[in-house]
């Protein structure tokens, strides 16, 4: 409930960076959100009903293929930002473009980053991203950056070299925030001890798109046997394992080291 909430507020609050700030000086945010920010103002339709069907395929095939509980926050997240876009009314903060174009990507870095907190994300090219790196093990950021230049070549052909100009100011700082408050292109290795073992292998294959090798072990101390999982998360899902760990053995210990590298196979097949 406190990720919900969480999730709710943020994507409230990028709706606001939106409709205060970018969409009135016709500055685009990253990603899909930034698209359908171009296509609200060039055409009647609004831009929150253009962003939920924009990434409706996208969530669609994120149920399919990643984590249940990651893309249950983001459909959630994408609902609550279409509807914020489509009820917030449009009204320009400030007359001030390069203004705007700042805090616009502040803001709504604030509110994406917090989502990535929560174990969420707002959709879009996020989506994509990890469509595309569940093939081949490609770095998330770079992909994230590739298309979002696309965005901002869009911005100036459609609007003015003035217009993308800002908007690659809103989208870098965006990113700033978002890597300051989350770094969520980095891995993050699970060792986890717990006498519960066959409940939390579980719990993890049915939750979330990665392996786990388990291993036998006996404490020192105590002489019991335990079972140790190991696994290979992104920064993405830290939380939602926190969570699943409390509800199936909250006494497993747990270390969490960030890992440098990954060689071979990151994502397995299947859910």
């Amino acid at each position: 409930m406190r990720n919900i909430i969480i999730i709710i507020l943020a994507s409230i609050l990028v709706g606001f960076a939106y409709n205060f700030l970018l969409i009135p000086h016709e500055i685009l945010s990253s990603g899909l959100s930034g698209i359908a920010i171009m296509l609200g103002l060039v055409t009647p339709v609004n831009t929150g009903v253009l962003n939920f069907l924009l990434n409706l395929p996208l969530l669609i095939l994120g149920v399919m293929k990643l984590g249940k509980r990651f893309i249950g926050y983001t459909i959630l997240s994408v609902v609550v930002l279409s509807v914020s876009l489509l009820v917030i009314p449009v009204y320009k903060l400030t007359n001030e473009p390069l203004l705007a174009s700042l805090f616009g990507g502040v803001i709504t870095g604030v509110g994406v980053a917090v989502i990535f907190r929560a174990s969420g994300s707002s959709g879009g090219f996020d989506i994509v991203a990890m469509l595309l790196n569940k093939k081949r093990d490609l770095p998330l950021g770079a992909l994230i950056s590739g298309m979002n230049a696309v965005v901002v070549l869009i911005s100036g052909f459609i609007f003015s070299w003035d217009a993308a100009l800002y908007t690659l100011v809103s989208i870098y700082a965006t990113g700033k925030v978002i890597d300051t408050i989350h770094t969520s292109h980095i891995k993050l290795t699970l060792m986890i001890v717990t006498s519960r073992g066959e409940e939390v292998k579980k719990k993890l294959l049915s939750s979330l798109y990665r392996g786990v090798t388990i291993m036998d072990a006996e404490g020192a101390y105590t002489g019991e046997r335990r079972k140790v999982l190991f696994t290979v998360i992104t920064r993405y899902q830290l939380g939602e394992v926190k969570e699943m760990l409390k509800e199936v053995d909250p006494t497993a210990f747990v270390n969490i080291t960030q890992t440098t590298e990954v060689i071979g196979m990151f994502d397995r097949g299947g859910k």
